[in-house]
């Protein structure tokens, strides 16, 4: 099936804000555990709309471990060519077999071939893959974090101060448990996330399996502390001008994740997502055919008759 590659920004793109990225060392990865609750002074606001103009969206760290990313670049600026997606199948994070399949989503890609993957399919999306929506909101309650992201009313629900249940059902955002550390940072511990026909934690079909586990840690940076990986963003990805205000110097959130499956990796990795402030609109996004190209103002060229065939 051929479909415009840029049916994946969706009409997000036309509400999407940001800068990302930063990296940093890698904290250890730990189990969740029970935590006392701190008291509401001691707990980072990361309340209002925060949004990132990456594509793909992975930040490389500076050092070590780090996600697949595209092979493609651009001729004008290096930057990964969202126009050809193909995943760098040598990066020694893969298993042999999770290699292969990369390989393989990257050769359809160069014979212009759409391969179907959660978003342009209308599944729900894993974590990390997830954070391809430009936008999210983070509702903080005492005993609970929701967050909200722009597309397809997708949300997931972060128990506080508990632990993974022994006998967990995976679901398709998995089981969530976080806890703050200091004033300024979330823990976020996912597991049992369910997997269908479109298994893939990035744009690049890197795959996943029952064993995925992701560990997230939320916090605000001040401008200074985000420019190192607002700039290697920048190097990295493809950032439309999509309402993007890139002299913003306020607070920045970063997501640091950390990403273990010990049926695909070789070794646990991270990358980071970093977001901004911007337009508080929130637009409801919802996959569904629609064979108009908003970006380019007209239909897609669709089989089509001048009378009804049945």
């Amino acid at each position: 099936m051929k479909t415009p590659r840029k049916l994946l920004l969706s009409a997000a793109m036309a509400a999407a804000l940001a800068s990302p990225a930063l990296a940093q060392t890698a904290p250890p990865v730990a189990a969740p555990g029970k935590v006392g609750a701190q008291s509401t002074a001691s707990i980072p606001d990361f309340s209002g709309v925060w949004r990132h103009g990456s594509l793909p969206w992975f930040i490389p760290p500076a050092s070590g471990p780090g996600p697949v990313t595209n092979r493609s670049r651009r001729k004008d600026n290096g930057q990964s060519n969202y126009g050809s997606l193909v995943g760098d199948y040598t990066n020694p994070i893969l298993q042999p077999w999770a290699a292969e399949d990369v390989k393989k989503h990257g050769e359809l890609s160069l014979a212009g071939i759409e391969y179907g993957n959660p978003a342009n399919q209308c599944w729900p999306e894993p974590l990390p893959f997830i954070y391809k929506n430009f936008a999210i909101e983070l509702l903080q309650q005492p005993d609970k974090v929701t967050i909200l992201y722009e597309q397809d009313h997708e949300f997931r629900t972060v128990r506080l101060n508990e632990q993974h249940p022994a006998q967990l059902a995976p679901s398709w955002y998995g089981d969530s448990v976080g806890h703050y550390e200091g004033n300024n940072t979330l823990v976020v511990d996912t597991v049992g996330q369910k997997h269908g026909p479109f298994a893939m934690i990035d744009l690049y079909g890197t795959p996943y399996t029952d064993a995925l586990h992701v560990v997230e840690r939320y916090s605000l940076l001040d401008y200074d502390d985000a420019k190192e990986g607002l700039e290697r963003d920048a190097k990295e990805n493809f950032r439309p001008p999509i309402f993007v205000d890139r002299k913003y110097r306020g607070k920045y959130l970063q997501i640091y994740f950390t990403v273990e499956d010990k049926n695909v990796f070789t070794t646990p990795w991270s990358a980071t997502i970093t977001y901004s402030r911007g337009s508080d609109q929130w637009p409801e996004t919802v996959c569904a055919e629609n064979t108009h190209e908003y970006y380019n103002n007209k239909d897609s060229d669709v089989p089509a008759a001048d009378k009804p065939d049945f």
